[in-house]
């Protein structure tokens, strides 16, 4: 007997992982019965996929029921695909659970032909089900269930496991075959203990419900020992009991260095030696700021102290931890005035990201209940955001859609953090209407969708050079080469930072092969770039603001070389004749030939080569 479970995604990342479904065959598999009987199979899709084909997969084992992770993002596609199901197969179970079931289950029953729905945690409903049907029954009316008898909705309730440690781990049980994906999410907890309106919280269940250390150690050695590159930690607040997070930032430094975390945390939570500890591992961290003004958060359920938590954000800060901020306009009490204050808040603190946000009131939430009382006028659908509120038209909606697009764009994805602050500051302009003139700019000279998928990492650079260029004009001009500097170097140190270096030559290598006799390259890891002041005044200024920079350096120019190397990024200044030698080095020529072209010497040209083999800026191309 085969059940077949369907994950959808949204999109091919590392986060597009089958984990509930996992979690949900590896508990059956406690039954030794069951586990006999029922053969369970993962199915991976994505909402691209092409409908037809996808029905046809999931039916090409005769599978005796199919069941669905239900998400925001493939409600609407697994609606149809179980109509197509049901057409193919009347009598053939199909059931689905996940957020979009558990909140909204009578009106998914009624708008698709589902046997039932699971709600909640669904390890026991699962199991529950399967076994009916394995004796004949029919799957419908478990524990921890919704359906329709007879035209009317029925909930079968179930509380939650309180030990989860009960529940077998789908990543060391097998269920989830971890060499199949880029990334992993990796569960710590269920539940949160924070409870703002406009999340979800299952029919009044509070509190959270975390696996044990031994469990997480266990889970982690795997992790450690995989090929996985990236883990996305499903705690909806990881900080939440310090002394627990701290042993797992412990264990996470000793054993699995390599690997690269993605937590949400709560800044009020950090302290110095938790800052320090997020800083010593691979990571990043996700700050739920949403607004911040405390009124706004006041109406949702949320505390917040400005001073607070700017202190907290320098802990990270000064600790070198990568972190960015969640920011949602639209809420109750919020205005588009008040939403830039917040974002002008949010990136005076320097994160690395911001994600922003429109409101989205969804089902089951405490905000939806009150909607109409709030003056909220939100999509009925996925993804229920809002259209307009007592404080936003559906114009203004659309307007700070757009300076969030824009932040996204110059901001996270042009990884302006190192430059922002002092580019506003030297052109005595609000980042948020700063941000909000990039937007305007960039829909009159660009135009269509602008969000920051649509572009490559160059074109964005490219948009930040000539959005400055025009935000320089007039007396500001005298600013604009510094600031392109600064705009420049963090572009090509970041690719550099991103970039994998060579493999280095050894000296015995070196010291037996005739450089000047080879064709040589500049490595696809290092960037060449010319700059309007001393790239080394630039970098030794360190906190020095852009006017007085510009007051206390000429632009003499200078060239540089920005390149990978153990595991650090390196900055070598050049004289002009060393940068257009390796400018001139793109494997065409002999490198003995370029030195003659450029006038060098033979021992100069010999000498430079060697240092630049060395240090993985060029790399040898392969013999004729």
């Amino acid at each position: 007997m085969k059940v077949v479970l369907v994950a959808i995604h949204l999109a091919p990342s590392p986060q597009a992982v089958p984990l509930a479904n996992a979690s949900l065959k590896a508990y059956l598999a406690t039954d030794e019965e069951l586990a006999h009987t029922v053969t369970v199979e993962l199915c991976d899709f994505f909402v691209t996929d092409d409908l037809d084909a996808v029905v046809a997969a999931i039916l090409a084992g005769s599978p005796v029921a199919v069941g669905f992770s239900l998400y925001l993002w493939n409600r609407q596609m697994v609606c149809t695909l179980v109509e197509r199901l049901q057409r193919r197969q009347p009598e053939l179970p199909i059931f689905a659970g996940g957020p979009e079931a558990t909140a909204d289950p009578e009106r998914l029953l009624r708008s698709a032909p589902f046997s039932f729905l699971i709600l909640g945690e669904g390890e026991v409903p699962f199991l529950e089900a399967m076994a009916r049907l394995a004796r004949g029954e029919s799957p419908q009316g478990g524990i921890g269930t919704a359906f329709l008898a007879a035209g009317v909705f029925t909930v079968r309730p179930l509380r939650p496991v309180a030990l989860l440690d009960t529940i077998p781990s789908p990543l060391l049980s097998g269920a989830l075959e971890v060499s199949r994906y880029r990334g992993l999410l990796w569960q710590l907890a269920r539940g949160c203990d924070f409870h703002c309106d406009y999340c979800y919280d299952f029919k009044g269940e509070q509190g959270v419900r975390r696996f044990s250390l031994e469990r997480v150690d266990a889970e982690l050695d795997l992790l450690a020992r995989s090929a996985v590159q990236q883990v996305f930690v499903l705690d909806s607040t990881f900080n939440v009991e310090p002394r627990r997070a701290k042993a797992i930032l412990k264990m996470i430094r000793r054993r699995a260095p390599h690997v690269h975390f993605h937590f949400e945390v709560r800044a009020e939570l950090i302290d110095r030696e938790m800052a320090n500890l997020f800083a010593e591992i691979s990571c990043s961290l996700q700050i739920g700021l949403q607004s911040a003004d405390p009124a706004v958060l006041k109406r949702v359920r949320r505390h917040f102290d400005s001073a607070a938590f700017a202190g907290k954000v320098a802990l990270l800060n000064n600790s070198g931890a990568i972190f960015g901020f969640d920011l949602i306009y639209g809420l109750p009490g919020d205005s588009p005035a008040q939403f830039r204050k917040s974002l002008d808040f949010a990136l005076g603190l320097c994160p690395n990201h911001l994600d922003i946000f429109p409101l989205a009131v969804l089902p089951g939430t405490a905000l939806a209940a009150r909607a109409v009382a709030e003056g909220l006028v939100a999509r009925t659908e996925p993804p229920y955001t809002l259209i307009s509120s007592a404080g936003y038209s559906a114009q203004e909606m659309a307007r700070a859609a757009q300076l969030g697009n824009a932040s996204d764009i110059f901001y996270s994805r042009g990884k302006a953090v190192a430059w922002f602050g002092s580019v506003v500051r030297a052109l005595k302009i609000a980042p948020a209407v700063f941000l909000e003139a990039f937007g305007d700019w960039l829909q009159r000279n660009v135009g269509g969708e602008l969000t920051e998928g649509r572009f490559t990492d160059e074109e964005v650079w490219r948009f930040q050079r000539d959005f400055l260029a025009f935000s320089c004009k007039g007396r500001k001009a005298g600013l604009l080469p510094a600031i392109l500097d600064l705009v420049d170097y963090n572009y090509h140190y970041c690719a550099a930072l991103l970039a994998a270096p060579p493999p280095l030559p050894t000296d015995r290598e070196l010291a037996r092969t005739d450089l000047l006799d080879r064709r040589v390259a500049l490595a696809p890891s290092a960037r060449l770039a010319h700059f309007s002041y001393d790239i080394a005044d630039l970098l030794d200024a360190g906190d020095l603001e852009v006017r007085d920079f510009v007051e206390c350096f000429s632009p003499t120019g200078s060239w540089a070389v920005i390149y990978p190397r153990a595991g650090e990024v390196w900055t070598e200044t050049l004289v002009e004749a060393h940068y257009r030698y390796l400018e001139s080095l793109d494997g065409s020529i002999r490198a003995g030939e370029a030195t003659i072209l450029l006038k060098l010497t033979y021992e100069e040209g010999a000498a430079f080569l060697e240092f630049a083999l060395a240090e993985g800026i060029v790399v040898l191309c392969p013999d004729d």
